[in-house]
Protein backbone atom coordinates (compact mmCIF):
# COMPACT_ATOMS: atom_id res chain seq x y z
CA UNK A 1 0.00 0.00 0.00
CA UNK A 2 2.76 2.42 0.71
CA UNK A 3 4.74 1.73 -2.95
CA UNK A 4 4.68 5.02 -4.30
CA UNK A 5 6.90 7.98 -3.31
CA UNK A 6 5.92 11.21 -2.18
CA UNK A 7 7.69 14.85 -3.85
CA UNK A 8 9.82 14.54 -0.84
CA UNK A 9 10.69 10.86 -1.10
CA UNK A 10 8.98 9.18 1.36
CA UNK A 11 6.33 6.73 0.67
CA UNK A 12 3.12 7.27 -0.04
CA UNK A 13 0.61 6.06 2.45
CA UNK A 14 -2.18 4.66 0.05
CA UNK A 15 -5.72 3.65 0.94
CA UNK A 16 -6.51 1.47 -2.08
CA UNK A 17 -7.06 -2.06 -1.76
CA UNK A 18 -9.24 -5.26 -2.38
CA UNK A 19 -9.83 -8.57 -0.64
CA UNK A 20 -6.86 -9.52 -2.94
CA UNK A 21 -4.22 -7.52 -1.54
CA UNK A 22 -5.52 -8.44 1.99
CA UNK A 23 -2.32 -9.47 4.41
CA UNK A 24 -4.31 -9.05 7.61
CA UNK A 25 -8.42 -9.49 6.87
CA UNK A 26 -10.27 -12.34 6.06
CA UNK A 27 -13.64 -11.91 4.17
CA UNK A 28 -15.75 -14.95 3.60
CA UNK A 29 -19.78 -15.15 2.73
CA UNK A 30 -22.38 -17.47 3.60
CA UNK A 31 -25.31 -16.39 2.46
CA UNK A 32 -27.00 -13.77 4.60
CA UNK A 33 -24.33 -14.08 6.97
CA UNK A 34 -20.18 -12.76 6.27
CA UNK A 35 -17.19 -13.59 8.37
CA UNK A 36 -14.78 -11.22 9.14
CA UNK A 37 -11.45 -12.66 10.41
CA UNK A 38 -9.16 -11.19 11.88
CA UNK A 39 -5.35 -13.02 11.44
CA UNK A 40 -2.38 -9.86 11.09
CA UNK A 41 0.66 -10.77 9.17
CA UNK A 42 3.01 -9.38 12.11
CA UNK A 43 5.76 -9.12 9.54
CA UNK A 44 3.56 -6.67 7.11
CA UNK A 45 3.32 -3.51 8.95
CA UNK A 46 3.29 -0.44 7.01
CA UNK A 47 6.05 0.68 8.13
CA UNK A 48 9.78 -0.56 9.00
CA UNK A 49 10.80 -0.61 12.87
CA UNK A 50 7.79 -3.30 14.42
CA UNK A 51 6.01 -6.71 14.39
CA UNK A 52 1.83 -6.75 14.48
CA UNK A 53 2.17 -9.42 17.18
CA UNK A 54 -0.32 -10.75 18.98
CA UNK A 55 -2.92 -9.08 16.27
CA UNK A 56 -2.07 -5.34 16.87
CA UNK A 57 -2.83 -3.51 14.30
CA UNK A 58 -1.52 0.19 12.61
CA UNK A 59 -3.20 1.83 9.85
CA UNK A 60 -2.76 -0.56 7.12
CA UNK A 61 -4.66 -2.62 9.33
CA UNK A 62 -7.72 -0.43 9.07
CA UNK A 63 -7.09 0.45 5.65
CA UNK A 64 -8.08 -3.02 4.75
CA UNK A 65 -10.99 -3.01 7.47
CA UNK A 66 -12.39 -0.06 5.87
CA UNK A 67 -12.34 -1.29 2.29
CA UNK A 68 -13.89 -4.63 3.11
CA UNK A 69 -16.77 -2.63 5.02
CA UNK A 70 -17.40 -1.10 1.29
CA UNK A 71 -17.38 -3.87 -0.44
CA UNK A 72 -19.81 -5.51 2.19
CA UNK A 73 -22.20 -3.19 1.65
CA UNK A 74 -21.93 -2.36 -2.27
CA UNK A 75 -20.81 -6.08 -3.32
CA UNK A 76 -22.83 -8.24 -0.90
CA UNK A 77 -26.28 -6.53 -0.34
CA UNK A 78 -27.58 -9.84 0.54
CA UNK A 79 -25.71 -10.12 3.69
CA UNK A 80 -27.67 -8.98 6.79
CA UNK A 81 -25.19 -10.07 9.08
CA UNK A 82 -21.33 -9.86 9.99
CA UNK A 83 -19.13 -11.88 12.69
CA UNK A 84 -16.18 -10.20 13.30
CA UNK A 85 -13.62 -12.71 14.79
CA UNK A 86 -10.17 -13.34 14.99
CA UNK A 87 -8.36 -16.32 13.15
CA UNK A 88 -5.97 -16.42 15.53
CA UNK A 89 -6.17 -18.74 18.95
CA UNK A 90 -6.61 -17.47 22.63
CA UNK A 91 -6.12 -13.32 21.27
CA UNK A 92 -8.83 -11.29 19.44
CA UNK A 93 -6.96 -8.31 18.98
CA UNK A 94 -4.16 -6.33 21.05
CA UNK A 95 -5.15 -3.15 20.14
CA UNK A 96 -2.82 -0.50 18.51
CA UNK A 97 0.77 -1.45 17.63
CA UNK A 98 3.06 -0.23 20.52
CA UNK A 99 6.05 0.44 18.93
CA UNK A 100 3.95 2.02 15.87
CA UNK A 101 2.90 4.34 18.17
CA UNK A 102 5.97 5.07 19.70
CA UNK A 103 7.62 5.88 16.62
CA UNK A 104 5.37 7.59 14.93
CA UNK A 105 5.23 11.26 14.09
CA UNK A 106 2.57 13.09 16.11
CA UNK A 107 0.77 13.75 13.16
CA UNK A 108 1.08 10.33 12.13
CA UNK A 109 -0.61 9.21 15.06
CA UNK A 110 -3.49 11.69 15.10
CA UNK A 111 -4.37 10.83 12.30
CA UNK A 112 -3.82 6.82 12.62
CA UNK A 113 -6.91 7.47 15.60
CA UNK A 114 -8.99 9.58 13.36
CA UNK A 115 -9.02 7.07 10.49
CA UNK A 116 -9.77 4.00 12.89
CA UNK A 117 -11.84 6.34 15.04
CA UNK A 118 -13.95 7.04 11.44
CA UNK A 119 -14.05 2.77 10.52
CA UNK A 120 -15.93 2.27 14.13
CA UNK A 121 -18.20 4.83 12.89
CA UNK A 122 -19.01 3.16 10.01
CA UNK A 123 -19.73 -0.15 10.88
CA UNK A 124 -21.83 1.66 13.47
CA UNK A 125 -23.30 3.54 10.50
CA UNK A 126 -23.76 0.28 8.45
CA UNK A 127 -25.97 -1.09 11.11
CA UNK A 128 -27.98 2.02 11.40
CA UNK A 129 -28.37 3.02 7.71
CA UNK A 130 -27.42 -0.29 6.10
CA UNK A 131 -28.95 -3.21 7.58
CA UNK A 132 -26.35 -4.95 8.41
CA UNK A 133 -25.96 -6.20 12.30
CA UNK A 134 -22.71 -7.03 13.91
CA UNK A 135 -21.89 -9.51 16.27
CA UNK A 136 -18.07 -9.70 18.00
CA UNK A 137 -16.79 -12.90 19.26
CA UNK A 138 -13.95 -12.55 21.77
CA UNK A 139 -11.85 -15.58 22.16
CA UNK A 140 -8.92 -14.44 24.01
CA UNK A 141 -7.52 -11.00 24.84
CA UNK A 142 -9.36 -8.00 23.45
CA UNK A 143 -6.93 -4.64 24.62
CA UNK A 144 -7.02 -1.55 23.67
CA UNK A 145 -8.26 -1.00 20.60
CA UNK A 146 -9.14 -4.81 19.96
CA UNK A 147 -12.01 -3.86 22.74
CA UNK A 148 -12.68 -0.69 20.66
CA UNK A 149 -13.13 -2.94 17.23
CA UNK A 150 -15.98 -4.77 19.62
CA UNK A 151 -17.33 -1.80 20.85
CA UNK A 152 -18.77 -0.62 17.25
CA UNK A 153 -20.27 -3.89 17.29
CA UNK A 154 -23.89 -4.11 18.08
CA UNK A 155 -23.48 -7.56 20.29
CA UNK A 156 -20.29 -8.84 22.37
CA UNK A 157 -19.97 -12.42 22.82
CA UNK A 158 -16.63 -13.46 25.33
CA UNK A 159 -15.87 -16.65 26.01
CA UNK A 160 -16.09 -17.70 29.38
CA UNK A 161 -12.54 -19.55 29.92
CA UNK A 162 -11.11 -17.88 33.16
CA UNK A 163 -8.77 -16.02 30.88
CA UNK A 164 -10.58 -13.96 28.00
CA UNK A 165 -11.06 -10.67 29.22
CA UNK A 166 -11.42 -7.23 27.86
CA UNK A 167 -9.82 -4.01 28.86
CA UNK A 168 -8.59 -0.51 27.98
CA UNK A 169 -5.54 -0.11 29.60
CA UNK A 170 -4.14 2.60 27.24
CA UNK A 171 -3.70 4.61 30.89
CA UNK A 172 -2.01 2.28 33.42
CA UNK A 173 0.18 0.96 30.53
CA UNK A 174 0.90 3.88 28.59
CA UNK A 175 -0.07 6.79 29.78
CA UNK A 176 -2.51 7.72 26.99
CA UNK A 177 -6.18 7.29 26.54
CA UNK A 178 -8.03 4.43 24.10
CA UNK A 179 -8.32 7.29 21.50
CA UNK A 180 -10.83 6.05 18.57
CA UNK A 181 -13.76 6.10 20.90
CA UNK A 182 -13.17 3.70 23.51
CA UNK A 183 -14.29 6.29 27.00
CA UNK A 184 -16.97 7.33 24.69
CA UNK A 185 -18.80 4.22 23.66
CA UNK A 186 -18.23 2.82 26.91
CA UNK A 187 -20.07 5.41 28.59
CA UNK A 188 -22.34 6.79 26.07
CA UNK A 189 -23.11 3.59 23.94
CA UNK A 190 -22.70 0.44 26.24
CA UNK A 191 -23.78 2.96 29.87
CA UNK A 192 -21.45 1.74 32.06
CA UNK A 193 -22.05 3.12 35.04
CA UNK A 194 -19.12 5.86 35.92
CA UNK A 195 -17.73 4.35 38.64
CA UNK A 196 -17.44 0.95 37.16
CA UNK A 197 -15.98 2.32 34.05
CA UNK A 198 -13.38 4.37 36.29
CA UNK A 199 -12.40 0.90 37.89
CA UNK A 200 -12.52 -0.53 34.48
CA UNK A 201 -10.27 1.82 32.47
CA UNK A 202 -7.49 1.87 35.42
CA UNK A 203 -7.22 -1.62 35.49
CA UNK A 204 -4.42 -3.31 33.29
CA UNK A 205 -6.06 -6.74 33.18
CA UNK A 206 -9.52 -6.06 32.39
CA UNK A 207 -12.62 -7.75 33.29
CA UNK A 208 -13.44 -10.97 32.79
CA UNK A 209 -16.61 -13.70 32.76
CA UNK A 210 -19.88 -12.79 34.70
CA UNK A 211 -18.70 -9.21 35.63
CA UNK A 212 -18.07 -8.33 31.75
CA UNK A 213 -21.67 -8.57 31.39
CA UNK A 214 -22.44 -7.37 35.04
CA UNK A 215 -21.03 -3.77 34.01
CA UNK A 216 -22.44 -4.09 30.20
CA UNK A 217 -19.00 -4.58 28.94
CA UNK A 218 -19.88 -7.34 26.68
CA UNK A 219 -23.66 -9.13 26.26
CA UNK A 220 -23.10 -12.48 27.01
CA UNK A 221 -20.62 -14.88 27.96
CA UNK A 222 -20.34 -18.45 26.61
CA UNK A 223 -18.24 -21.01 27.41
CA UNK A 224 -15.72 -22.58 24.61
CA UNK A 225 -17.58 -25.98 23.84
CA UNK A 226 -20.45 -23.36 22.84
CA UNK A 227 -18.74 -20.61 21.13
CA UNK A 228 -19.36 -20.91 17.92
CA UNK A 229 -22.73 -22.22 18.27
CA UNK A 230 -23.47 -19.26 19.86
CA UNK A 231 -22.24 -17.09 17.46
CA UNK A 232 -23.82 -18.61 14.75
CA UNK A 233 -27.04 -18.68 16.44
CA UNK A 234 -26.76 -14.76 17.16
CA UNK A 235 -25.71 -14.00 13.15
CA UNK A 236 -28.86 -15.55 12.18
CA UNK A 237 -30.98 -13.75 14.89
CA UNK A 238 -30.05 -10.95 13.77
CA UNK A 239 -29.78 -11.71 9.91
CA UNK A 240 -34.07 -12.45 10.38
CA UNK A 241 -34.91 -8.92 12.03
CA UNK A 242 -32.65 -6.76 9.42
CA UNK A 243 -34.81 -4.61 7.22
CA UNK A 244 -32.05 -4.97 4.25
CA UNK A 245 -33.60 -5.20 1.06
CA UNK A 246 -31.18 -6.27 -2.13
CA UNK A 247 -32.90 -6.26 -5.58
CA UNK A 248 -30.55 -8.21 -7.39
CA UNK A 249 -26.41 -8.64 -7.47
CA UNK A 250 -24.09 -6.11 -5.83
CA UNK A 251 -21.69 -3.42 -7.45
CA UNK A 252 -18.54 -4.41 -7.78
CA UNK A 253 -15.94 -1.43 -6.54
CA UNK A 254 -13.47 -1.43 -9.21
CA UNK A 255 -9.99 0.35 -8.50
CA UNK A 256 -10.08 4.08 -9.00
CA UNK A 257 -8.41 5.54 -11.74
CA UNK A 258 -5.53 7.74 -10.46
CA UNK A 259 -2.41 9.69 -12.12
CA UNK A 260 -0.29 10.96 -9.80
CA UNK A 261 2.06 13.64 -12.05
CA UNK A 262 4.32 15.78 -9.64
CA UNK A 263 1.92 17.86 -7.43
CA UNK A 264 -1.39 17.21 -9.66
CA UNK A 265 -3.35 14.12 -8.63
CA UNK A 266 -5.87 13.79 -11.65
CA UNK A 267 -9.04 11.36 -11.68
CA UNK A 268 -12.14 11.09 -13.77
CA UNK A 269 -13.83 13.33 -11.82
CA UNK A 270 -12.06 15.10 -9.16
CA UNK A 271 -8.42 17.12 -9.63
CA UNK A 272 -6.19 18.21 -7.04
CA UNK A 273 -3.37 20.69 -7.43
CA UNK A 274 -0.86 21.09 -4.55
CA UNK A 275 0.90 24.63 -4.65
CA UNK A 276 3.57 24.24 -1.96
CA UNK A 277 4.86 27.82 -1.84
CA UNK A 278 1.00 28.73 -1.14
CA UNK A 279 0.88 25.88 1.34
CA UNK A 280 -2.47 24.59 -0.62
CA UNK A 281 -4.04 22.68 -2.27
CA UNK A 282 -7.06 22.70 -5.69
CA UNK A 283 -9.36 20.44 -5.39
CA UNK A 284 -11.96 20.84 -8.16
CA UNK A 285 -15.24 18.66 -8.47
CA UNK A 286 -16.33 17.90 -11.84
CA UNK A 287 -20.07 17.61 -13.05
CA UNK A 288 -21.84 14.41 -14.52
CA UNK A 289 -20.80 14.41 -18.35
CA UNK A 290 -24.26 12.11 -18.68
CA UNK A 291 -27.82 12.99 -17.93
CA UNK A 292 -29.12 11.52 -15.06
CA UNK A 293 -30.86 7.72 -15.65
CA UNK A 294 -34.30 8.07 -15.80
CA UNK A 295 -35.14 5.01 -13.89
CA UNK A 296 -33.02 2.45 -11.72
CA UNK A 297 -32.52 -0.45 -14.04
CA UNK A 298 -29.21 1.10 -15.40
CA UNK A 299 -27.87 0.95 -11.86
CA UNK A 300 -26.33 -2.13 -11.74
CA UNK A 301 -24.52 -1.75 -15.16
CA UNK A 302 -23.67 1.22 -14.52
CA UNK A 303 -21.88 0.15 -11.48
CA UNK A 304 -19.37 1.88 -10.19
CA UNK A 305 -19.22 4.06 -12.82
CA UNK A 306 -22.47 6.08 -12.01
CA UNK A 307 -21.45 10.05 -11.38
CA UNK A 308 -22.33 10.53 -7.91
CA UNK A 309 -20.71 6.80 -6.99
CA UNK A 310 -17.54 7.74 -8.68
CA UNK A 311 -17.37 11.14 -7.38
CA UNK A 312 -17.57 10.24 -3.72
CA UNK A 313 -14.87 7.93 -4.20
CA UNK A 314 -12.60 9.56 -5.53
CA UNK A 315 -13.21 12.52 -3.82
CA UNK A 316 -12.91 9.99 -0.41
CA UNK A 317 -9.56 9.28 -1.85
CA UNK A 318 -8.29 12.42 -2.42
CA UNK A 319 -9.26 13.87 1.02
CA UNK A 320 -7.75 10.88 2.66
CA UNK A 321 -4.19 11.18 0.43
CA UNK A 322 -4.09 14.71 1.28
CA UNK A 323 -4.95 14.57 5.43
CA UNK A 324 -2.26 11.25 5.62
CA UNK A 325 0.44 12.31 3.01
CA UNK A 326 0.74 16.64 3.01
CA UNK A 327 0.73 17.74 5.95
CA UNK A 328 2.38 20.94 5.50
CA UNK A 329 -0.57 21.64 3.27
CA UNK A 330 -3.00 23.96 5.08
CA UNK A 331 -5.45 25.31 3.50
CA UNK A 332 -7.94 23.23 0.97
CA UNK A 333 -9.74 25.22 -1.64
CA UNK A 334 -12.80 23.83 -3.01
CA UNK A 335 -13.74 24.34 -7.14
CA UNK A 336 -16.31 23.00 -9.42
CA UNK A 337 -16.99 22.66 -13.11
CA UNK A 338 -19.90 21.44 -14.89
CA UNK A 339 -23.69 21.93 -14.80
CA UNK A 340 -25.75 22.59 -12.35
CA UNK A 341 -28.96 21.47 -14.16
CA UNK A 342 -27.31 17.88 -14.04
CA UNK A 343 -26.34 17.95 -10.87
CA UNK A 344 -30.18 19.00 -9.68
CA UNK A 345 -31.41 16.15 -11.68
CA UNK A 346 -29.01 13.60 -10.67
CA UNK A 347 -30.23 14.93 -6.57
CA UNK A 348 -33.74 14.48 -8.16
CA UNK A 349 -32.66 11.35 -9.22
CA UNK A 350 -30.89 9.79 -5.45
CA UNK A 351 -34.10 11.74 -3.95
CA UNK A 352 -36.85 9.79 -5.90
CA UNK A 353 -35.38 6.37 -5.60
CA UNK A 354 -34.44 6.56 -1.97
CA UNK A 355 -35.62 3.41 -0.86
CA UNK A 356 -33.58 1.44 -3.73
CA UNK A 357 -30.77 -0.38 -2.16
CA UNK A 358 -27.68 0.87 -4.00
CA UNK A 359 -28.87 4.68 -3.76
CA UNK A 360 -29.31 4.49 -0.02
CA UNK A 361 -25.69 3.07 0.15
CA UNK A 362 -24.25 5.79 -2.52
CA UNK A 363 -26.28 8.44 -0.27
CA UNK A 364 -24.91 6.98 3.22
CA UNK A 365 -21.37 6.75 1.09
CA UNK A 366 -22.03 11.05 0.54
CA UNK A 367 -22.56 11.29 3.95
CA UNK A 368 -19.73 9.93 5.39
CA UNK A 369 -17.16 11.72 2.53
CA UNK A 370 -18.60 15.05 3.82
CA UNK A 371 -18.21 13.68 7.35
CA UNK A 372 -14.82 13.12 6.79
CA UNK A 373 -14.05 16.63 5.52
CA UNK A 374 -15.91 18.28 8.56
CA UNK A 375 -13.37 16.44 10.83
CA UNK A 376 -10.00 17.07 8.37
CA UNK A 377 -7.60 19.04 10.28
CA UNK A 378 -6.96 21.59 7.06
CA UNK A 379 -8.48 25.24 6.73
CA UNK A 380 -11.13 24.51 4.45
CA UNK A 381 -12.36 27.47 1.63
CA UNK A 382 -14.41 27.38 -1.54
CA UNK A 383 -14.28 29.29 -4.48
CA UNK A 384 -17.38 29.99 -6.71
CA UNK A 385 -17.16 31.29 -10.09
CA UNK A 386 -18.70 31.09 -13.74
CA UNK A 387 -18.98 27.75 -14.59
CA UNK A 388 -19.34 26.21 -10.89
CA UNK A 389 -21.71 23.37 -10.37
CA UNK A 390 -22.41 23.44 -6.48
CA UNK A 391 -25.48 22.63 -6.48
CA UNK A 392 -27.42 19.71 -3.96
CA UNK A 393 -25.16 17.41 -2.67
CA UNK A 394 -22.20 19.09 -4.40
CA UNK A 395 -23.43 22.50 -2.37
CA UNK A 396 -22.76 20.19 0.83
CA UNK A 397 -19.33 21.01 0.42
CA UNK A 398 -19.75 24.77 0.51
CA UNK A 399 -21.29 24.39 3.76
CA UNK A 400 -18.70 22.33 4.96
CA UNK A 401 -15.89 24.84 4.48
CA UNK A 402 -15.08 27.74 6.89
CA UNK A 403 -15.11 30.24 4.65
CA UNK A 404 -16.74 30.48 1.15
CA UNK A 405 -16.50 32.99 -1.68
CA UNK A 406 -18.75 33.65 -4.63
CA UNK A 407 -18.30 36.22 -7.69
CA UNK A 408 -20.96 38.22 -8.68
CA UNK A 409 -21.35 38.41 -12.83
CA UNK A 410 -19.01 37.59 -15.06
CA UNK A 411 -15.07 37.88 -15.06
CA UNK A 412 -13.56 40.46 -17.35
CA UNK A 413 -12.95 38.59 -20.82
CA UNK A 414 -15.06 35.59 -19.84
CA UNK A 415 -18.02 34.66 -21.20
CA UNK A 416 -19.23 32.14 -19.10
CA UNK A 417 -22.80 32.93 -17.19
CA UNK A 418 -22.30 34.37 -14.36
CA UNK A 419 -22.01 31.71 -11.18
CA UNK A 420 -24.66 30.26 -9.70
CA UNK A 421 -25.67 27.88 -6.60
CA UNK A 422 -28.51 25.49 -5.81
CA UNK A 423 -29.97 23.81 -3.28
CA UNK A 424 -32.27 20.19 -3.44
CA UNK A 425 -33.68 18.19 -1.31
CA UNK A 426 -31.00 16.28 -0.58
CA UNK A 427 -29.84 19.66 1.71
CA UNK A 428 -32.71 19.38 4.48
CA UNK A 429 -31.74 16.01 5.76
CA UNK A 430 -29.63 13.53 3.75
CA UNK A 431 -26.36 14.48 4.80
CA UNK A 432 -26.31 15.23 8.40
CA UNK A 433 -23.28 15.97 10.37
CA UNK A 434 -21.98 14.42 13.71
CA UNK A 435 -23.79 16.85 15.56
CA UNK A 436 -26.90 15.04 13.77
CA UNK A 437 -27.58 18.53 12.39
CA UNK A 438 -28.10 19.25 8.62
CA UNK A 439 -24.98 21.55 7.60
CA UNK A 440 -28.06 24.74 7.21
CA UNK A 441 -29.10 23.64 10.60
CA UNK A 442 -25.46 23.88 11.52
CA UNK A 443 -25.40 26.92 10.00
CA UNK A 444 -28.21 28.59 11.20
CA UNK A 445 -28.20 28.11 14.96
CA UNK A 446 -29.13 31.48 15.77
CA UNK A 447 -31.66 32.01 13.17
CA UNK A 448 -33.53 28.80 12.44
CA UNK A 449 -36.61 30.41 10.84
CA UNK A 450 -33.60 30.96 7.55
CA UNK A 451 -33.41 26.88 6.76
CA UNK A 452 -37.10 27.28 6.04
CA UNK A 453 -36.54 30.06 3.89
CA UNK A 454 -33.74 28.53 1.83
CA UNK A 455 -36.03 25.44 1.46
CA UNK A 456 -38.38 28.02 -0.46
CA UNK A 457 -35.89 28.73 -2.63
CA UNK A 458 -34.78 25.09 -3.35
CA UNK A 459 -33.99 23.86 -6.95
CA UNK A 460 -33.19 27.77 -7.65
CA UNK A 461 -30.09 28.65 -9.48
CA UNK A 462 -29.01 31.39 -7.34
CA UNK A 463 -26.87 33.82 -8.27
CA UNK A 464 -24.21 35.56 -5.90
CA UNK A 465 -26.56 38.35 -4.23
CA UNK A 466 -29.57 36.17 -4.21
CA UNK A 467 -27.01 33.69 -2.33
CA UNK A 468 -25.54 36.29 0.19
CA UNK A 469 -28.69 37.39 1.20
CA UNK A 470 -29.68 33.75 1.71
CA UNK A 471 -26.84 33.14 4.10
CA UNK A 472 -25.44 30.30 1.24
CA UNK A 473 -21.81 32.09 1.33
CA UNK A 474 -19.59 34.40 3.27
CA UNK A 475 -18.73 36.73 0.73
CA UNK A 476 -20.36 37.87 -2.63
CA UNK A 477 -17.36 40.10 -4.51
CA UNK A 478 -17.12 41.64 -7.87
CA UNK A 479 -14.66 40.88 -10.18
CA UNK A 480 -12.66 44.05 -9.08
CA UNK A 481 -11.59 42.92 -5.49
CA UNK A 482 -12.45 39.08 -6.25
CA UNK A 483 -8.33 38.18 -6.66
CA UNK A 484 -7.04 40.31 -4.09
CA UNK A 485 -9.47 39.25 -1.69
CA UNK A 486 -8.66 36.00 -2.53
CA UNK A 487 -5.17 36.56 -2.12
CA UNK A 488 -5.21 38.10 1.21
CA UNK A 489 -7.37 35.74 3.07
CA UNK A 490 -4.66 32.92 1.70
CA UNK A 491 -1.60 35.36 3.05
CA UNK A 492 -3.53 35.13 6.25
CA UNK A 493 -4.11 31.76 6.78
CA UNK A 494 -0.61 30.63 5.85
CA UNK A 495 0.45 32.96 8.40
CA UNK A 496 -1.28 32.11 11.70
CA UNK A 497 -0.49 29.02 13.67
CA UNK A 498 -1.48 25.51 11.96
CA UNK A 499 -1.95 24.57 15.89
CA UNK A 500 -4.20 26.98 17.05
CA UNK A 501 -5.71 27.26 13.35
CA UNK A 502 -6.96 23.15 13.79
CA UNK A 503 -8.74 24.25 17.40
CA UNK A 504 -9.95 27.26 16.29
CA UNK A 505 -11.83 25.26 13.22
CA UNK A 506 -12.80 22.04 14.90
CA UNK A 507 -14.51 24.01 18.03
CA UNK A 508 -16.46 26.45 15.09
CA UNK A 509 -17.52 23.39 12.43
CA UNK A 510 -19.59 21.36 15.24
CA UNK A 511 -21.99 23.61 17.07
CA UNK A 512 -25.54 23.23 18.66
CA UNK A 513 -25.74 19.48 20.54
CA UNK A 514 -23.52 17.14 21.31
CA UNK A 515 -23.98 13.28 20.14
CA UNK A 516 -21.37 10.24 20.93
CA UNK A 517 -20.12 10.89 17.45
CA UNK A 518 -19.34 14.10 17.75
CA UNK A 519 -17.91 13.90 21.51
CA UNK A 520 -15.07 11.04 19.76
CA UNK A 521 -14.11 14.02 17.35
CA UNK A 522 -13.98 17.30 19.46
CA UNK A 523 -13.56 16.15 22.59
CA UNK A 524 -11.89 13.21 22.87
CA UNK A 525 -9.36 13.23 19.73
CA UNK A 526 -8.89 16.51 21.14
CA UNK A 527 -7.83 15.38 24.71
CA UNK A 528 -5.84 12.55 23.05
CA UNK A 529 -3.94 14.91 20.79
CA UNK A 530 -2.87 16.92 23.56
CA UNK A 531 -1.57 13.87 25.54
CA UNK A 532 0.02 12.49 22.95
CA UNK A 533 2.37 15.49 23.09
CA UNK A 534 2.89 15.31 26.22
CA UNK A 535 6.40 14.18 28.19
CA UNK A 536 4.31 12.21 30.25
CA UNK A 537 3.82 10.21 27.18
CA UNK A 538 6.22 10.59 24.69
CA UNK A 539 8.73 12.03 26.32
CA UNK A 540 12.37 10.27 26.64
CA UNK A 541 11.24 8.89 30.22
CA UNK A 542 7.11 8.62 29.43
CA UNK A 543 5.09 5.64 29.72
CA UNK A 544 5.06 5.10 25.89
CA UNK A 545 9.29 5.26 25.13
CA UNK A 546 9.54 2.95 27.95
CA UNK A 547 7.07 0.23 27.31
CA UNK A 548 9.02 -3.31 27.14
CA UNK A 549 12.18 -2.07 28.34
CA UNK A 550 11.42 -3.17 31.99
CA UNK A 551 11.94 0.57 33.17
CA UNK A 552 9.05 2.46 34.77
CA UNK A 553 7.55 6.11 33.12
CA UNK A 554 8.84 9.36 35.37
CA UNK A 555 5.92 11.01 35.20
CA UNK A 556 5.87 14.82 35.94
CA UNK A 557 3.53 14.88 38.20
CA UNK A 558 1.95 18.44 38.23
CA UNK A 559 -1.77 18.61 37.13
CA UNK A 560 -2.30 20.77 34.39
Amino acid sequence: MAEHKLANGAARIDFQTEPARYRHWKLTVDGEVATLALDVDENAGLFEGYQLKLNSYDLGVDIELADALQRLRFEHPGVKAVLLRSAKNRVFCAGANIRMLAGASHAHKVNFCKFTNETRNAIEDASRNSGLSFVCVINGTAAGGGYELALAADHIILVDDGSSAVSLPELPLLAVLPGTGGLTRVTDKRRVRRDHADVFCTTEEGVKGKRAVAWRLVDEVVPQSKLDTAATERARERAGRSQRQANGGGVKLTPLQRKFNGDAIDYTCVNVAIDRAGQSATITLHGPDRDAPTNTASLTELGAEFWPLRLARELDDAILHLRNNEFEIGTLIFKSTGDVERVLAYDTFLADNASHWLINEIRQLWKNVLKRIDVTSRSLVTVIEPGSCFAGTLAEVVLACDRSYMLIGQREGDNKPPATIALSALNFGAYPMSNDLTRLQSRFLGEPHRVQVAQERSGEKLEAEDADELGLVTFALDDIDWDDEIRVFMEERTSFSPDALTGMEANLRFGGPETMESKIFARLTAWQNWIFQRPNAVGEDGALKRYGTGQKAAFDMRRV
